[in-house]
Parts: structure tokens; C-alpha cells; sequence
């Protein structure tokens, strides 16, 4: 059955549901989990500055969205050692999140995606989009949708 559960966190109060169910899912199959954090690139308004300006902006943009990643990851990493569960973590930066997350699973060869949506129906979706439909979209490893 499935042996590589792929996690996408950002650190919410969703994903920490993820987390808990995929380590729940990982103990009952014997699998291991991939912890993933994809944070954003620097916003394009910050490329009018300076080059100084720009530069201090790029490395503290990175210095912020390194350190929170870190710290999801380590949360999620300790989660797994308290139940037993074998752990590895990946994190990229890239403002095309859900390709992203569809890249990594396929890069890590996990063969279970599992993910937290909001469930804001069709109004929320319009509004906000679906990082969840979005990778489905562009993935061909299976997938588990919680709510």
C-alpha cells in the first residue's frame, strides 16, 4: 500500500491537522512521512528599491521565511519522533506553490499526497483559489483530502 506520505505545512492550525493525521496514517501502515514547506519568493514590489535597499530586503525576506520553515518543520520533525515515526523534511522557495508541491512529492518519490483543505465551497475557491485542486490537478500521485 502507501510507504511515502508527502506533507504540505505551512505552520496553520490546518496543517497541524495534516501533520497528525498523516503520522496517525503513517503508524497504522508502516510508512515514513516527508514534511514540506514551500515559502514564497520575495514580492516584485520590493525589485523598485535601491540595489542596497534590495539586497538588504532579499536576504532578510530569506533570513524570515528560512527561520519559519525551520521551525514547521522542527515542530512537525518532533511530532514524528514522539510517535515513532520515520521522518524527512524538504523546503523550497517559489511562489508557484502548487507546482511546487506536485514537483517535490514526485522528486522525494512519495506515493501518497496528504492535505488539509478549508472546504470554502465554490464562492471560497473563486475567491481565494485551491492550492488542494490545484495540485491534484497536477499530480499523478494519489491523494488523501481532509477537511
Amino acid at each position: 500500500m502507501f510507504k511515502h506520505i508527502f506533507v504540505p505545512v505551512d505552520g496553520s492550525e490546518l496543517s497541524v491537522r495534516a501533520m497528525d493525521a498523516s503520522l496517525e496514517l503513517a503508524l497504522k501502515l508502516g510508512a515514513r512521512v516527508t514534511g514540506f514547506v514551500c515559502e514564497p519568493d520575495i514580492p516584485l514590489a520590493a525589485v523598485n528599491a535601491s540595489p542596497t535597499t534590495f539586497a538588504r530586503k532579499i536576504e532578510a525576506h530569506e533570513a524570515r521565511t528560512e527561520a519559519h520553515a525551520h521551525a514547521v518543520l522542527d515542530s512537525f520533525a518532533q511530532r514524528a519522533r514522539e510517535c515513532g515515526v520515520p521522518f524527512e523534511s524538504e523546503y523550497r522557495r517559489s511562489d508557484q506553490t502548487d507546482a511546487t508541491i506536485a514537483e517535490v512529492a514526485d522528486m522525494v518519490q512519495a506515493d501518497l499526497i496528504l492535505m488539509v483543505t478549508h472546504g470554502r465551497g465554490l464562492f471560497g475557491e473563486m475567491l481565494f483559489g485551491s492550492h488542494t485542486k490545484n495540485v491534484m490537478s497536477r499530480t499523478k500521485v494519489a491523494m488523501l483530502v481532509l477537511h
